[in-house]
């Protein structure tokens, strides 16, 4: 099955492919020659998956899905949420994100916090979504090389490494957007 992912994110696509597997061809946006900048407006992660997910149905009519991730703290009132990825800023920098996150946690004590990714799928017209959550805490400082985003600073509950100290494969196996993948993979399978 040939299914066009969502996302000019580079990083998620990589991570996206590994976990599939290869039981899915991906093909980029750039593959189908979309290159503008799809628009996310909505106010929750569903709205904007959706949107992603519609934008590259109604204009090049492929089967697709999208995705949107927010990162949810507890004592931030689920913020930053659908606006992760702006949070500090229009430019979109995962170091100023980090460093506005941990400035606004500096004196609190509850730093439990939760990523979570939705995924819009359409085939054929029709829309499925698919849902994953982990839930961890905000540590003090960065740790970790590897992943993106806010990975440097998110400890999932029960293990002791950031999602920027894990393998890919460790990663994939209890993240967030592993989970909904999952769930994606497995219905595609049934198809």
């Amino acid at each position: 099955m040939e299914l066009v992912f969502a996302s000019a994110n580079e990083n998620k696509v990589l991570e996206v492919e590994h976990k599939l597997g290869g039981t899915i061809r991906l093909k980029s946006l750039r593959a189908i020659g979309c290159t503008e900048d799809i628009p996310e407006t909505g106010l929750t992660l569903e709205e904007n998956a959706r949107m992603k997910a519609r934008y590259v149905w109604n204009n090049y009519r492929v089967d697709c899905f999208a995705d949107d991730t927010g990162l949810e703290v507890d004592a931030l009132e689920g913020a930053p949420g659908v606006y992760s990825a702006r949070y500090a800023g229009p430019q979109r920098n995962s170091d100023d994100n980090m460093d506005l996150l941990l400035a606004n946690l500096k004196t609190m004590s509850n730093r439990s916090a939760q990523f979570k990714t939705v995924i819009c799928l359409i085939l054929g017209g029709e829309e499925f979504l698919f849902e994953g959550i982990v839930r961890g805490e905000i540590i003090e400082q960065r740790r970790g090389t590897d992943g993106f985003g806010y990975d440097p600073i998110f400890r999932p509950e029960g293990v002791n490494e950031t999602f920027a100290e894990m393998t890919m494969d460790a990663k994939n196996t209890i993240s967030h957007r592993g989970r909904a993948l999952a769930q994606l993979a497995q219905f595609l399978k049934n198809k």
